[in-house]
C-alpha cells in the first residue's frame, strides 16, 4: 500500500481518522492547504491546533498557503462558476490536495472532511473522485463519520481547539455563537498584542 495524503481541515477533525489510519499501519503526512477559514486569527488557530494533532500522532504536516483568501468568497465572478459557494469551498482544496498528491508521489488521498455529519459528504466524495481522475491519482475513499463523536472527545482529551463554525466568513455570520466567537477573537488578539 502506497503513501496517502491526508487533507485535514483542523485538528478535531484530524483526531479520529489518523487515529484509524495510523492503528492500520497507514504510510501518510497530513497536508493543510484551507484559505477558506477567516478571519485570518481563527485560521492561523486551526493551523495552530492540527499541528498539535500532528504531533500527537508523530506525522508530519505539510501546510501550503499562509492566509485566508478572502476575495475568493466575495468575489461573485469567482462564485458564477459554482452552484454554491460550499462547492467551490470543496472544490479549491481538494484540487489543491490531489495536485500536490500527483505532483509529490503519492499514491492516494483523502481528506478528514469525510469525519463530519455537517459537512456534505457525498458531494466531497464526488469532488474527490473527479479531482483524482483529472491528476491521475487514487481517491482513498474512507467513511470516517462513525468515529466522529469519539475524535471530538479525543480532541477534547488532548486540548484542542474545537471550532463552532465551519470555516468562512458566511458560516460564521450564521452561527448562533457566532457573538461569543467574534469576542474570542478580540481576546485572542489582546492577549496576543501583549505578549509581543
Amino acid at each position: 500500500m502506497g503513501k496517502m495524503l491526508l487533507h485535514a481541515c483542523c485538528g478535531p477533525c484530524a483526531m479520529y481518522p489518523l487515529d484509524l489510519l495510523m492503528t492500520e499501519g497507514r504510510d501518510l503526512d497530513c497536508f493543510w492547504y484551507n484559505p477558506n477559514i477567516q478571519p485570518q486569527f481563527e485560521f492561523d488557530r486551526r493551523h495552530g491546533n492540527l499541528q498539535k494533532a500532528c504531533d500527537h500522532y508523530s506525522v508530519r504536516l505539510i501546510s501550503e498557503g499562509e492566509k485566508c483568501m478572502e476575495e475568493y468568497w466575495l468575489s461573485e465572478e469567482y462564485l458564477s462558476k459554482f452552484p454554491s459557494r460550499c462547492d467551490m469551498c470543496y472544490d479549491i482544496r481538494m484540487e489543491a490536495a490531489a495536485k500536490f498528491c500527483a505532483d509529490n508521489g503519492y499514491e492516494s488521498f483523502c481528506t478528514t472532511l469525510l469525519v463530519s455529519p455537517y459537512q456534505q459528504h457525498d458531494k466531497i466524495a464526488r469532488i474527490c473522485d473527479m479531482k483524482a481522475s483529472k491528476y491521475g491519482v487514487k481517491f482513498d475513499y474512507i467513511d470516517f463519520r462513525p468515529g466522529f463523536r469519539q475524535g471530538q472527545d479525543m480532541a477534547r482529551e488532548i486540548g484542542l481547539y474545537r471550532q463552532k463554525y465551519c470555516g468562512c466568513i458566511f458560516s460564521l455570520e450564521e452561527s448562533k455563537f457566532r457573538d461569543k466567537i467574534y469576542k474570542s477573537f478580540e481576546e485572542g488578539s489582546l492577549a496576543s498584542t501583549s505578549t509581543e
